[in-house]
C-alpha cells in the first residue's frame, strides 16, 4: 500500500459505499475484501482501493452472486490486474438480439454476465442505456415493433429495480428520486440512483408520475437532503418550476432528463450539471459536501441524468 494515499476510518468507507460498518467488518474477516493498515494506536485505516472492492462486491451481489462468490471474483480480478471499466466485446449485441426475440431467460443470463463483468456505473451508462436508446430510435424508424420496445424496457426496468434492492441501507445522506407529474420514463432515473448509490448515498425512490404533494411529504418524512426529479418534456418542468423552487426550502433540488434546461435551472436558482450519470453523481456529491444544508439558506443544485 502506498503510504501517501488517503486513508479513512471504517465509518467513512461505510458512508462512501453505503454498506454498514457491521457488514464491512464481516467482509474483512471472512473474505479479506478490505485490507486495513493499522496506525501506531492500533486503529484500522482503509484506502480508496478498499472502497472500490466494496463497490465491486455490491455490483456482483446485485447480479445474483453470493457473498462468497462475489468476494472471490473481486480478489481474482484484482490478482489478474483487471480494471472492470470496459464492457466485454459482443455482450450488448447479444442482449439486443435476445430482447428483440422476446428471449427472457437469455436476456437475464446476458445481464448476469454484464453485471458480473463490469462495475454498475459502466454497465448502465455504457451498456444498458445506449441499448435502450438504440431500440427506441429503431422503434421510431419503424424497424422495431411496439411489442419489442415494451418487452425490452419492461424487462430491463425490472432488473434494475431488483439491483436497487437495499439502496437505502447505510449511513450516507438520503436523496429522493422522482419523476415529475405526468412523466412515465424512469429508467434513466433508476440508473442514476444506482450510480449515486455507489457514491455513498441512500436512495428513496418514488418512481413515475409523482405528485408534488407526495414529494413534499417524502422530503419531510425521510429527512432527505436532495431531491432529484426528471422529465423528458420541458413543458412538464415549466408548469411546476415555481413549486419545485419552493421545495428548495426542504432540500437541494436536482432536475434531469431531456426536459431539463439552463433556463429552467436558473428559474429555480439552480445549477445544471453534466448529462453523464457518473459525472452528475460525482458533482452532486461534491456540491453537497462543500455547501451547507438547506436550512442554512444555501443555494439549490440541479442534476441532469438522462
Amino acid at each position: 500500500m502506498d503510504i501517501s494515499e488517503p486513508l479513512y476510518r471504517i465509518g467513512e468507507v461505510s458512508r462512501r459505499t453505503g454498506v454498514s460498518v457491521e457488514l464491512l467488518r464481516a467482509w474483512e474477516a471472512r473474505y479479506k475484501v478490505l485490507r486495513p493498515r493499522r496506525t501506531t494506536g492500533r486503529f484500522r485505516l482503509y484506502s480508496d482501493h478498499d472502497a472500490a472492492r466494496v463497490q465491486r462486491m455490491n455490483s456482483l451481489l446485485g447480479s445474483g452472486l453470493s457473498a462468497a462468490q462475489a468476494a472471490r471474483t473481486v480478489l481474482q480480478e484484482e490478482a489478474a490486474g483487471k480494471h472492470a471499466t470496459t464492457i466485454p466485446v459482443g455482450i450488448v449485441e447479444e442482449l439486443d438480439r435476445e430482447l428483440l426475440a422476446f428471449d427472457e431467460p437469455g436476456a437475464h443470463a446476458t445481464l448476469d454476465r454484464l453485471f458480473a463483468s463490469v462495475v454498475v456505473e459502466t454497465a448502465v451508462q455504457d451498456g444498458i442505456l445506449p441499448e435502450l436508446r438504440s431500440i427506441g430510435d429503431r422503434w421510431e424508424a419503424g424497424e422495431v415493433t411496439v411489442a419489442q420496445e415494451h418487452f425490452a424496457s419492461t424487462l430491463v426496468r425490472g432488473r434494475l429495480l431488483a439491483l436497487a434492492r437495499g439502496w437505502d441501507r447505510g449511513r450516507g445522506p438520503r436523496a429522493i428520486l422522482a419523476c415529475v407529474p405526468g412523466e412515465l420514463h424512469d429508467i434513466g432515473l433508476i440508473c442514476f440512483g444506482l450510480v449515486l448509490r455507489q457514491q455513498g448515498w441512500r436512495i428513496v425512490y418514488l418512481g413515475q408520475d409523482t405528485p408534488l404533494e407526495t414529494v413534499t411529504s417524502a422530503l419531510k418524512g425521510s429527512h432527505a437532503i436532495a431531491l432529484v426529479t426528471v422529465s423528458v418534456a420541458r413543458r412538464r418542468f415549466t408548469s411546476i418550476a415555481d413549486e419545485l423552487a419552493d421545495l428548495g426550502r426542504h432540500a437541494k433540488i436536482a432536475i434531469g432528463g431531456a426536459g431539463a434546461t439552463e433556463e429552467g435551472a436558473s428559474r429555480m436558482s439552480a445549477m445544471l450539471l453534466a448529462p453523464q450519470l457518473t459525472v452528475a453523481a460525482a458533482q452532486l456529491t461534491k456540491l453537497m459536501r462543500a455547501r451547507p444544508a438547506p436550512q442554512r439558506r444555501a443555494r439549490n443544485a440541479t442534476v441532469r441524468s438522462d
